[in-house]
């Protein structure tokens, strides 16, 4: 990558081969693009163009979870009850089982009995999607969500030969 020197010091210089885009056409129906407007405005997105660029990236996303076995990078949020006998354990131990795909989990009390729990997953879609179900299938868990992006998480250490 290039850096150029500014007043905030060394600055990374975006490749401009990198940046090409290609124009498409959207027909769309007048409430339909009013509505888009809307939420380009609300969500505070630069253009139209921004805001569909995002739907797309996410669709796409959709589109590769449900394929099956891309390697992909996302959170898995619970929301459960902590007096629920047996449930953390149960879950730490399906989290031990894919020690492979779960990077790290993080859990908030929100209530005495009611606890958050998001975890960081990579892996295959597929099986990050079984991961989900069998986590959000406990007795005890209220609800649970998996999202997941088309993105992996870079390796932290180089691989050493001993």
């Amino acid at each position: 990558m290039n850096y150029k020197t500014t007043n905030r010091g060394k600055q990374p210089v975006e490749d401009k081969t990198c940046s090409l885009v290609s124009r498409i056409s959207v027909s769309l129906p007048p409430q339909l693009l009013e509505e888009l407007d809307h939420m380009v405005e609300g969500r505070g997105y630069g253009s139209r163009s921004q805001a569909i660029g995002d739907m797309v990236n996410y669709q796409l996303a959709e589109h590769k979870r449900k394929l099956g076995n891309d390697v992909m990078v996302g959170t898995l949020t619970l929301l459960y009850d902590r007096t629920t006998r047996g449930l953390q354990k149960s879950l730490a131990d399906i989290q031990y089982e894919h020690i492979d795909e779960v990077i790290s989990s993080l859990h908030v009390h929100l209530t005495h009995n009611q606890i958050m729990e998001v975890i960081l997953l990579q892996g295959p879609a597929n099986t990050l999607q079984d991961i989900a179900n069998k986590m959000i299938s406990q007795r005890g868990v209220i609800t649970g969500h998996l999202q997941l992006m088309a993105a992996i998480i870079p390796p932290l250490h180089a691989a050493t030969e001993d």
